[in-house]
């Protein structure tokens, strides 16, 4: 059986398939080239005084006379690879057809640019899929940041105009089941590889849609990975891996872009794989590995401004669900009222995130949120709640030359008459900073020989580890 042509094989809208099987004419030249042409052409030669040159409007006529050929339906259910060689040929074809000149590296840099536009997010797919970057920030469609290795760089990355950043706005919100528009113009989503978006559009915004990425790592980082990248020291990570195994309370706290997720995510390989975790998160960004996870995600109130699920909603409802962890994607409002009761109530190992400065702040910060929520309860008592509930605050911190540092990891103790007492069992000293500009610092145990959960890591059978990480008083330099 001979093979179909190709044509036949073209996701093409009805419109155009029956013009495929003909020979079509040129669009400008009525006279077809002669055999010098022809040889000339297929060397290399500069194209026939005919040809139009390159230009912004020739590869704008170019894209749309291709988009109008394609089957939208079609052309999504065909796999990247093959729907990038179908389109580099229909580009050439209309190429010829309207005398523009192509050659085959800017057919090939168009090809992936519709393929990108139908089937990814547009100019952002090569920064998605760059490993080297954090972060990604578009300001409008001429303005495009990257985070690398803790510093912000501007890229040679444009968008069409506005409408072409909104579309791809539009496809993120829609693919988690939420909108964007310019009734509700702000939207937290996450793309299909977890990674998290924020997404502002006009009139807020006031350049054009802006699009904060927080990427993630492709590969699973835990505590070795932490180390070797200097963010803590293996005597600390054998304390923080304690602090995990004796199901202790632990609020890690830190400010943007510090690490606290990623940190959350390596303590979390630690916990029992029996255990049933359940995590409540506004947008899904953890990635927990244990068996048994039951993810649950807030959701905005719909067109008619009803149907909303709140934090604190999910918070509640997670009690009944049986779990023996709680995990708390990021604390920012009265649901840390809720996340307290849990912790003093029987479900010991919960964790949760927050931001804020220091471990002290933390402290406070907890207080105000509960007080957002309308509780009517004295000063004294809201912080005996959080002395009681909370074991240990990690501050996770990101330094002026970008790295990442865990600066403290502090433990409550209790209340003095109306002060919550706490103690630092490690901290970070920076020592100063080398040619390149790169701080040099050092991870440092405070002497504390018998911390306030001595009996609970005995319980566990941890004491003996515990104190051989707490003796060293020097950890080492990062």
């Amino acid at each position: 059986m001979s093979e179909a042509p190709f044509e036949a094989e073209l996701p093409v809208s009805p419109r155009a398939a029956a013009s495929f099987g003909r020979r079509r004419q040129p669009a400008i030249a009525e006279q077809a080239p002669d055999e010098h042409e022809l040889a000339a052409s297929a060397a290399g030669a500069p194209s026939p005084p005919g040809a139009r040159p390159t230009s912004l409007d020739a590869i704008a006529e170019l894209r749309r006379l291709c988009l109008s050929r394609l089957d939208p339906v079609a052309a999504a259910a065909t796999r990247a690879e093959r729907l990038t060689l179908e389109i580099e040929r229909l580009i050439a074809e209309i190429a010829t057809e309207r005398r523009i000149q192509l050659n085959g590296r800017e057919q090939r840099q168009l090809a992936g640019e519709l393929v990108d536009d139908m089937l990814g997010l547009g100019p952002l797919e090569p920064l998605l899929a760059d490993d080297s970057i954090n972060d990604i920030m578009v300001n409008g469609p001429g303005s495009v940041f990257v985070e690398r290795a803790g510093r912000l760089e501007r890229v040679p990355v444009r968008f069409r105009d506005s409408q072409h950043v909104a579309n791809i706005c539009q496809r993120i919100a829609a693919a988690v089941g939420r909108r964007v528009d310019e009734s509700s113009p702000m939207v937290d989503a996450r793309l299909k590889d977890g990674s998290r978006v924020n997404i502002v559009l006009p009139p807020l915004a006031l350049d054009g849609p802006c699009i904060s990425i927080r990427k993630f790592a492709r590969q699973v980082i835990d505590f070795a990975r932490l180390i070797e990248i200097g963010s803590l020291t293996a005597p600390l990570a054998r304390a923080l891996e304690i602090v995990a195994r004796c199901r202790l309370n632990v609020i890690i706290s830190g400010g943007t872009g510090s690490g606290k997720t990623t940190l959350m995510n390596a303590m979390s390989r630690l916990i029992d794989p029996s255990e049933r975790i359940v995590t409540v998160e506004d947008a899904a960004e953890l990635q927990l590995q244990q068996p048994h996870v039951v993810r649950l995600e807030t959701r905005p109130a719909n067109l008619e401004g009803v149907g909303q699920i709140t934090m604190r909603d999910l918070v509640k409802n997670c009690l009944r669900m049986r779990p023996e962890r709680i995990v708390v994607g990021e604390v920012r409002g009265p649901e840390a009222f809720d996340l307290l009761q849990a912790m003093n109530t029987g479900h010991d190992g919960s964790m949760g995130t927050l931001h804020a400065n220091s471990p002290r702040e933390a402290l406070s910060r907890i207080e105000s949120m509960i007080t957002m929520g309308g509780y009517a309860l004295p000063m004294k008592t809201i912080r005996e709640m959080v002395t009681s509930s909370v074991d240990v605050i990690i501050q996770a911190s990101r330094l002026r030359d970008g790295s990442r540092r865990i600066t403290h990891v502090t433990e409550v103790l209790g209340m003095e008459g109306d002060v919550v007492i706490t103690q630092d069992l490690f901290v970070y000293e920076i020592l100063g900073e080398d040619a390149q500009g790169k701080l040099i610092g050092r991870h440092r145990s405070t002497g504390i020989g018998r911390p306030r959960f001595w009996e609970r890591a005995r319980m566990y059978g941890e004491e003996a580890r515990l104190a051989a990480a707490l003796d060293i008083s020097d950890i080492g330099a990062a």
